[in-house]
C-alpha cells in the first residue's frame, strides 16, 4: 500500500482524480452487475430470453458504441464525455432498481452500456495525455485502482443485497452522481494534441483511424489476449462447476477474487520489473506468452480429480492475472504510440470495439469447443486451444515488432470530408 500511495502521489492531481474515479466506477458497477440477472429472473420473474435481452443490450450499447464515445472525446475534449458517462450511469443504475417493465429495463440497460462507451476512451486518453512520458507507470497504477474496484464491488453489493436489491442500485447510482459532481468541480478541461486535425469532421477522424494500418494490425493481434482474459467468466467457472459440483459457485467467486487480488498486489512490482529488463515489445510478447501458458496445467490435469483441478484452476488464474498485469500498461502505451498522439480517444474507442467483437466471437468458439470436449471427454482440447490462442497472439505481436509495426506513427494531417 505504501508503494501504491507513493506512486499515486507522484502523478499530477488530474491523474490521481482519474484513478480514484475509476476505482469508484468499478466499485459501483460490480456491486450491482453480478446480481442483476438473479434480480431480473427471481425478483421480477422475467423469462430467460428477457433477462438475456436486457444484459445483451447493455453489452452491445457499450461495445458497439466505443468508437462513438472516442470520437466525442476527441471532438469536445475529455471532461464532457467522462461527466456524461457518469451521469448516464446514475440514471441507468437508478432505473434498474426501481422499474419492473421490460421496455424501461432495456432503456436503463442501454444507458448504462453507452455510459461506459462514453467515459472509457476519454479516461484513457486523458490519462495518456496528462502522464506524458510516464504513460506506462500511469497505466500500471491506474490498473491497480481498476482491479481494486472489481475486487471490492461484489463484496459491497453482497452486503447491501442482504437488505434489498433496490438499495444496491440506489447506492451505485449515488456513487455515480457524486462522481459527476466531483469531476465537474475538480477535473480540468483537457484536449488531446492533434496537429492538423479538424475535430468537426467526424468522417475525417474515422478515416484517419481506420487507415492506420499498424494500429489495426496491433488491435487484431491483441484480440486473443482479451479472449483469454474473459475465460475467468466462461471456461474456468465451467471447469470449477464440473469438478466441484455443489462447490462450483464458491470456487468461481474465489477465482475472480484471486484474479483481481494478483493485479492489485502485483501490478506495480511486475511493471517495474518488466521495465527494468525488457523493451515494451518484449514485455508484450512475454506477458502474452504467460497468458497462453496459464491454461497448460488444466490441459494435463485429469478432470475427474477435484483437488487437482482446483489446484490447476488457481495456478491458471494466477498466471493469467500475472500475464495480463505485464501486458496492460505496455498495451495502452502502444495504442498511443501507434496513434501518433493524434485522435487518441478515437483510437482507444475503435480498439475497444475490435476487442469486444473478438471476445464475442471467441466466446462462441470457446463455448462450442467446450460442448464438443464435454461430449467426447476431451477437455484438454479446450485448454489446448486457449494455449494456442495465447501463443499465436504473442507470435503475432512479435512479428509486428520485428517488422517495425510497433514504432510510433508519424503524424499526418487529416483531410476534410
Amino acid at each position: 500500500m505504501k508503494h501504491l500511495w507513493q506512486q499515486s502521489r507522484s502523478f499530477p492531481a488530474p491523474i490521481r482524480l482519474l484513478m480514484a474515479n475509476q476505482f469508484a466506477i468499478n466499485l459501483a458497477f460490480y456491486m450491482l452487475m453480478p446480481y442483476l440477472a438473479a434480480h431480473l429472473a427471481g425478483g421480477l420473474g422475467l423469462a430467460a430470453w428477457a433477462v438475456g435481452l436486457v444484459l445483451g443490450v447493455r453489452n452491445f450499447s457499450q461495445q458497439g458504441m466505443f468508437l462513438i464515445g472516442g470520437t466525442i472525446a476527441d471532438r469536445y475534449g475529455y471532461k464532457a464525455p467522462i461527466m456524461a458517462g457518469c451521469l448516464l450511469r446514475t440514471v441507468g443504475f437508478g432505473l434498474l432498481g426501481w422499474v419492473d417493465n421490460l421496455p424501461a429495463l432495456i432503456a436503463a440497460s442501454a444507458a448504462t452500456g453507452f455510459a461506459g462507451a462514453l467515459f472509457n476512451p476519454a479516461v484513457r486518453a486523458y490519462l495518456a495525455a496528462e502522464a506524458g512520458e510516464r504513460r506506462v507507470d500511469a497505466f500500471a497504477t491506474f490498473n491497480v485502482y481498476y482491479q481494486a474496484g472489481m475486487l471490492l464491488g461484489p463484496l459491497v453489493g453482497l452486503a447491501l443485497l442482504a437488505t434489498d436489491f433496490r438499495l444496491v442500485c440506489t447506492v451505485a447510482a449515488a456513487i455515480f452522481s457524486l462522481l459527476t459532481v466531483l469531476q465537474w468541480r475538480a477535473l480540468p478541461e483537457r484536449r488531446g494534441d492533434a496537429p492538423g486535425a479538424e475535430p468537426d469532421k467526424v468522417l475525417s477522424q474515422w478515416r484517419a483511424v481506420v487507415t492506420n494500418r499498424p494500429f489495426l494490425l496491433f488491435a487484431l493481434a491483441m484480440i486473443g489476449s482479451y479472449v483469454l482474459t474473459f475465460q475467468v467468466y466462461l471456461a474456468l467457472p465451467l471447469a470449477a462447476a464440473d469438478a466441484l459440483r455443489a462447490k462450483g459457485t464458491w470456487a468461481t467467486s474465489g477465482l475472480f477474487v484471486i484474479s483481481a487480488a494478483v493485479a492489485v498486489v502485483g501490478q506495480l512490482r511486475l511493471t517495474g520489473w518488466a521495465k527494468g529488463r525488457w523493451s515494451p515489445a518484449q514485455a508484450l510478447v512475454r506477458g502474452l506468452t504467460t497468458m497462453g501458458l496459464a491454461f497448460l496445467p488444466l490441459a494435463v490435469t485429469p478432470p475427474d480429480a477435484p483437488a487437482a483441478v482446483l489446484t490447476a484452476l488457481v495456478v491458471a488464474v494466477a498466471l493469467l492475472a500475472v500475464g495480463s498485469a505485464i501486458v496492460y500498461p505496455f498495451e495502452m502505451d502502444t495504442v498511443v504510440l501507434l496513434s501518433g498522439n493524434r485522435l487518441v480517444a478515437t483510437h482507444y474507442g475503435l480498439y475497444n470495439t475490435v476487442s469486444g467483437l473478438g471476445i464475442t466471437l471467441g466466446n462462441l468458439a470457446t463455448g462450442a469447443l467446450w460442448d464438443f470436449a464435454e461430449r467426447h471427454d476431451a477437455y484438454w482440447l479446450t485448454w489446448g486451444a486457449l494455449t494456442a490462442a495465447g501463443l499465436g497472439c504473442a507470435a503475432s505481436v512479435a512479428a509486428l515488432a520485428r517488422g517495425g509495426g510497433l514504432i510510433a506513427r508519424t503524424e499526418t494531417p487529416l483531410t476534410a470530408v
